[in-house]
């Protein structure tokens, strides 16, 4: 302890700087040189351990939560008896400086209160106005979205990634796809004739929609997942299986096809539903309203 004492000392004497600053700067640089040689050895480990690249994903990013949390918690203790003149300082210093200050810690305690509270998490789809994506990271001052094209229902990625500052929650809605469960409604419009055999029209259709590998395994994941989510939010479903709708518009009739898809999958099932709908109308199956 004395030796380290005296390297303050001869430090100190270097610089010209106050011994007591030179062993709390000190002691703040070998507290991060810890904390990141714990950081990487603990990632080490999950690397080693966790084989799912997903779940490896999230272990690193809590970690990194957790680690950033630890290391302000000891920089209070070891600043504790200068926190209040730094407050004073900061004080006297520019206004822009001040709210620059105060957005950084409302980021972080608002990145705290999204992993407590689990308003979305990594890969969950989002949309924060008319910005839509999915989640990709959540750090201590920001979040990632990677963006999904808004013009469609159900876009597919634009490669483009999008930052928002963690603070957004509390100053824009966030509509959440995929926090009660994976699954959302999906609808498609089937114009038919007005004159055709509703009948057996219907009944080719839901013969194409529940014979979509996809789809037909959904139902009963959907009800599994609504079951748990109603210990927490009141939730119900009546039918979880496809459905079709009918309605008589000017000429002709209108069927909508309701059905469970998760968000990312939707405009490919989608545009497979069509396909076989095409084909049915090619082997006269079904007859489609076209417009004269």
């Amino acid at each position: 302890m004395d030796k380290i004492n005296d390297f303050y000392i001869y430090l100190s004497t270097i610089l010209d700087i106050n011994v007591k600053y030179v062993s709390l700067i000190l002691n703040t640089i070998l507290c991060y040189i810890i904390l990141l040689i714990l950081r990487n050895i603990i990632k080490i480990i999950i690397k080693f351990i966790i084989k799912n690249e997903r779940k490896h994903y999230i272990y690193i990013q809590n970690l990194k939560i957790i680690f950033n949390i630890i290391y302000i918690v000891l920089l209070l203790f070891i600043w504790e008896n200068y926190i209040k003149n730094l407050i004073t300082l900061i004080s006297f210093l520019s206004a822009a400086f001040a709210i620059a200050l105060r957005d950084i810690i409302l980021n972080f305690f608002c990145g705290v209160y999204i992993k407590i509270k689990k308003i979305f998490k990594i890969e969950d789809r989002i949309q924060i106005e008319d910005i839509k994506g999915d989640v990709t990271n959540i750090s201590s001052l920001e979040f990632s979205i990677l963006e999904v094209d808004n013009n469609h229902e159900n876009g597919q990625s634009t490669g483009v990634m999008v930052t928002f500052p963690n603070s957004v929650i509390f100053s824009k809605p966030i509509k959440n796809y995929t926090k009660l469960f994976k699954y959302i409604w999906d609808e498609m419009i089937i114009k038919v004739p007005i004159d055709c055999d509703l009948v057996n029209t219907k009944k080719e259709l839901y013969r194409i929609i529940n014979s979509n590998e996809i789809v037909k395994l959904i139902p009963k994941k959907m009800e599994k997942q609504i079951n748990h989510t109603n210990d927490d939010f009141r939730v119900y479903y009546n039918k979880f299986e496809p459905i079709i709708y009918t309605r008589v518009v000017d000429d002709y009739i209108e069927l909508t096809i309701r059905y469970l898809i998760h968000p990312k999958k939707a405009r490919y099932v989608n545009s497979v539903i069509w396909n076989n709908i095409l084909t049915a109308y090619k082997d006269k199956k079904i007859d489609l309203y076209v417009k004269k």
